[in-house]
This record gives C-alpha cells, structure tokens and sequence, in this order.
C-alpha cells in the first residue's frame, strides 16, 4: 500500500472519527454507515491508483491536511452523509493545471489551484530592459472567502478547480464541486483584439453552510507585488498608486510615497494597482458594498524588481436566485496600459455620466482646469501629429511650436508692456536721481507710477498674460511624464523619451543629482540661463530691484536642474525647444516693434486727460497711506531722539 493510499485512509478516519463523536448514532446505524465508508473508501483507493498511474508523480498537496474537511463538518453533520465529505477531499488533490487564454493584446495564464488568474503578458509591450512586460507573473493572489456558520473561513486558493470544456477557445469555467447540485463556478473570457476579460462568480447549493451573516455577500482578497516597469524606478514610484472610484463619484488613490489603509464606507465601481503605464482593473458590474484597501511602498533601488504592495479587501453583494439556490456576481478586468485615448473610449457609449467607469482619470493630466488643457487641446493636437507618422522627436517639436504660436498673443503683449515702461527707463532713472535718499523711497514710488499713469502704461500688464500661459505650461508639465504614447521612443541620444536621457551615469547615489546627468536637462538650464540674461535685458526699466533678485534669477534654472534631471527626457526637450522658440520670438518682436514709435506714443499720451482705473487709484491711496504712516513713524523717533 503506498503513502498517498495511506494518507487518504488517515483522513477518511479523521472525518470518521469527528462525526461519531458529535452525532453518537446507534449501533444500527454505526452497521450502516461503517459498510457505506467500506464501499466508499475502496473507490476512493482506487481511484488515487489510477490517479498515480496516469500522472507518473505525486502531488505535494496530497501530503496536507485538507482545508475542506474542517470547513464543510458542520453541513456535513446535518446532512448526515459522508459521501459529500470524501467527494470534496478528492476535488482537493490532483496535479495544478495551468489554461492559457489568449488575443492579439493579452496572454492570460489560469491555475486550476484557485481558479486564479497566476500571469499576464501584454504582448504588444516590453519592459524597460526589452523583456517580456508582464502585470503579474505569480507575484499577487485572488481568493474567495467562504465562513461557514462555525466561523471557519475557506479560501479558494487552497482548492484544485476542475476545468468545463466550453466552445470559445478564449473562455475557460473552472468549477469546484462539493456535491452534484453544490458547486462553485468561476468563469474567464477574453475579449477579440482588447484589454478586457470578463470574470463571473457562481455559487449553487452552498447558501445553507454559510454564515447568515456573510450568505448574500461574496468576500474577495485581491493582493499584488506592483512590479518594476520603467528605467527610472524614482519617477515610475512617483506615478504609481492604488486607486479605486465611487459609484457616480470621482477617481481617488492613495498615497504614491507612504504606507496607507483606507475603508470604503460607499459603494464603489472599481479598484486599480496602477503604476506609471500600465495597470490591473477590477471592475464589479455592480457595485463593491466596503472595500479595505491597503497601500506599501517598498525600499527601492535601481536594481528594485518591485515598487509596492497592494491589498484589496472587497465585499461585493450576490445576486440570489432562491428557485435554483444560485449566489452569483460578476466583474470586469482590465488588463493593459494608461492610454488616456484608450481609457477614455471605453465611455463612449455610456450617455448617463453617472454610470460612466471614468478609467481616463487614472492618467493624471493636473487639476481641473490643467486637465481641460490636455484633455481638449494638447492631447487632440499631440494625436493628430502622431497620426503623421513622424518620429516622436519631431512631433514634440511641431507640438511645441503650435503652442508658442497659440500664446504668441500672450507673448507679444507682454514684450510690449516691457517696451512701453523700457523706453521710459530714462525718465524714471531721473526720478532716481531726484529722490535718492532711502527716506525718499515712497516719494520716488509715486513719482514713478505718476509718470507711468500719465503715460498710459500699467505695470502688470505684462504680468497679465503670463499667468493666463501658466494653465498651458502646467498642463503640459503633466502631459509629458503621462503618455505611454513616448514610452520607449527614440529620438536623436535619447533611447526612451519616456525616461531620462542619462549621457553620464555612476553607481553612488549624489544627494539632490541622483545617480546620472541627463542631457536634455542640461540644454535646458543653459538655454534657460541664456534666456534668463537676455529678458532681464529687455526688461530693465531703470527702477531698483531687491538686493539679490539677479543672482536668485540665475539660480533658478539650476534648481530645475535638479528638479527634472530625473524626469522623462520628452519633457526636457520640450522645455529646451519652448525656451529656444520663447527667445526667437522675443528677437523677433525687439526688430518688429519700433521703440521710437512706442516713446513718441507715450509722450502723445502725456497731454491727454487722464482717467484713473481702479486699480492705479487703489494703488495710490495704498500709497499714500504707507507715506503717511512712514512720515509719523519718523517724527516718533525723532522725537524719542531728542528726549
């Protein structure tokens, strides 16, 4: 008699034994029951030689005790039958299967051991070293909960599921049975050409063995190791989080660089382990009653394979058919990458925005305001030049040369205001010298705004359109880090336009420069240096700046050297071809705007009657107040002076 035989026999015993005690029948009924487990056993024996003799191997879950018999011992006791019990141990052992379902986007790889999907490839995607880009690859785990009216609690990850043959290649039913009429079905298919794949749960005959409490809610644990994607393991951490949606409400995550738990107290529609490009989607077909979601984040390197575990405790509420016993629900994956376009269209049909699934708010495109920017204008216009067939490279260009175009009339009425109050500059510098006691400092403020009003030049004009071009800027600040669109394109050194474009690299990690220089970031800072120079030219109007602001004003692109040296080479280069343009363009304006004309204008403008705007009038009184206060202020201490 071999170990598996015996191993089976001890069970049997076990379950035997627990019963007798419990239920104390009479000896008749000890006769009756003693032959049945003779019949029941030597087909159980038998079946397990088969077993050996087909598979050439034993089963290392043969060699555990079965988490079934303890679970289902109470319906067992009131149904007062054995058979049930033995079927289940047998449905517990057996060689793990693995189903593979598969389109031109996704390969899915499905245990029999759980039911669970254990792998999926995108087919169409590598990873940052040109390997096989894979979501999960037994990294992760999906269970179902059963707590029977003992309290024991069952996870389906512990069951071997036997597969039900189906017609579609890309369907597969995995089906645990405890009985005939009590089973558990849970059901994959795989869409033709796309990221979805529809998950269903059946349960039949088993509501009576479950607790009352938990008998029309099905339990779900969904964990997952977010593996590492991207080159940059700092700037991918950055964009990766556990996000999930109420029902007709908004996107919300959790925390990209700490620990966090939330509870869901409201329904929700879905929960998302994403990282920068790509992301896992479970989506309830009706809702998530509470979930208990949890975040870590993981210490990284650049060696890392992993970024954070994600954890997902979900009670999702069964739709009951009483007439058939059936406990059912159902789900939707999605399996695939951040595409805002792709996201977006899976809402094109749905007319009710409070039923729309909102996948696109997963690519973070900014606020409000920064959002409507890209959603209705950059990423438009980024599409239609993709569509060219251009390289990336030069659809960053074209892109950036649309949008200093669009702002060009921001621009040029800034670079008029800085004329206006730069052919002013010697009026005001005799202003200067009028009033050149720091006593005097409120005197020649007035002086200079008198002249600026009579004039007909206000100061913040020009600073006027340059916040209306912040939306814009900012807008594409996040568009840039966010498009899978760049992700390993090529363009001139840069490999990746997704990433840094590292041309210096050392293994020590520098405080605030990291561990490369890249070189997109650099053109950048002496571009943005240079243009730094040449505006504070074009801009100096004779009045006296804080002590420091020039050098504060050299400073700056160096800090943003730090900032971005780490950020997608797609957005440094689009900073270095913004700045170079923003300089042309401010060349351009010098020789097409004659400053005589502007002076001669100016001073027409001085015979005029004027009539004060609210602002400049506000600004006087503000004015005169503080000269006022200024004046007291010194006759006190000339007073305490002479005490």
């Amino acid at each position: 008699m071999d170990k598996n035989t015996i191993t089976g026999f001890i069970l049997i015993a076990v379950v035997i034994i627990g019963f007798t005690l419990l239920n104390r029948p009479s000896p008749e009924e000890q006769s009756r029951r003693q032959e049945q487990l003779e019949k029941e056993t030597a087909e159980y024996a038998q079946l397990k030689e088969e077993e050996k003799e087909a598979s050439g191997k034993d089963s290392a879950s043969q060699k555990q005790a079965n988490p079934v018999d303890d679970f289902f011992v109470a319906p067992v006791q009131e149904s007062d039958s054995l058979s049930s019990a033995i079927d289940s141990l047998q449905a517990t052992k057996g060689a793990e299967q693995l189903l593979t379902l598969e389109n031109d986007k996704v390969k899915a790889v499905i245990s029999t051991k759980g039911a669970k999907m254990v792998s999926v490839q995108l087919k169409e995607y590598a990873r940052y070293d040109k390997d096989s880009l894979y979501l999960f690859d037994n990294d992760g785990d999906f269970a179902l909960l059963l707590t029977n009216k003992k309290g024991k609690v069952l996870s389906t990850k512990d069951l071997i599921f036997t597969p039900i043959e189906t017609e579609d290649k890309n369907s597969a039913i995995l089906r645990f049975s405890y009985a005939e009429n009590q089973y558990i079905d849970f059901t994959y298919k795989l869409a033709e050409n796309d990221y979805m794949m529809k998950y269903d749960i059946d349960m039949v005959g088993l509501q009576p063995m479950l607790d009352r409490e938990k008998a029309d809610i099905f339990e779900i644990q969904w964990s997952h190791k977010m593996r590492r994607q991207e080159k940059s393991v700092k700037n991918e951490q950055r964009y990766s989080h556990l996000s999930y949606k109420y029902i007709g409400g908004d996107v919300n995550e959790l925390s990209a660089d700490k620990n966090e738990q939330v509870e869901l107290k409201e329904p929700s529609k879905w929960v998302a382990f994403k990282n920068q490009f790509f992301a896992p989607i479970l989506i309830a077909d009706e809702k998530i009653e509470v979930a208990l979601l949890d975040s870590r984040v993981m210490q990284t390197d650049d060696n890392s394979e992993y970024l954070k575990t994600c954890d997902a405790h979900l009670f999702v509420p069964a739709k009951m058919d009483m007439g058939e016993g059936r406990m059912s629900t159902g789900f939707t994956y999605y399996l695939g990458p951040m595409s805002y376009s792709l996201l977006k269209s899976y809402d094109d049909n749905v007319s009710d925005a409070s039923n729309q699934l909102d996948l696109d708010k997963l690519v973070p495109l900014g606020w409000t305001l920064f959002r409507w920017v890209n959603q209705y204008f950059v990423i438009p216009v980024f599409n239609l030049l993709r569509g060219t067939g251009l390289s990336m490279g030069l659809v960053i260009l074209l892109l950036t040369i649309i949008v200093k175009l669009v702002i060009s009339p921001l621009t040029y009425k800034s670079f008029m205001s800085s004329a206006k109050m730069r052919v002013l500059r010697p009026q005001v510098e005799e202003i200067n010298a009028k009033f050149p006691k720091q006593e005097q400092a409120m005197e020649k403020q007035q002086a200079t705004m008198a002249l600026y009003n009579k004039a007909g030049v206000n100061p913040m004009s020009g600073c006027i359109p340059l916040l209306l071009q912040m939306p814009i800027l900012i807008a594409l600040f996040q568009f840039f880090p966010n498009a899978i669109e760049l992700r390993q394109q090529s363009f001139l050194w840069a490999k990746d336009l997704s990433t840094y474009d590292a041309i210096i690299e050392w293994g020590t990690h520098i405080p605030l420069i990291g561990t490369h220089i890249s070189l997109f970031c650099i053109l950048m800072t002496v571009t943005n240096i240079i243009y730094t120079k040449f505006n504070m030219e074009m801009t100096n109007t004779g009045q006296q700046q804080m002590p420091g602001m020039k050098w504060m004003m050299y400073l700056m692109p160096l800090i943003f050297l730090f900032m971005l040296n780490d950020f997608p080479s797609g957005l440094t280069y689009y900073y270095f071809l913004s700045l170079l343009i923003t300089i042309l363009l401010t060349i351009a304006f010098r020789y097409m705007i004659n400053e005589d004309k502007v002076l001669a204008k100016l001073e027409a403008n001085k015979a005029k009657p004027k009539k004060k705007s609210g602002f400049m009038a506000r600004l006087e009184e503000a004015q005169r107040i503080q000269q006022q206060q200024m004046k007291e202020k010194n006759k006190t201490n000339s007073t305490k002076k002479k005490r």
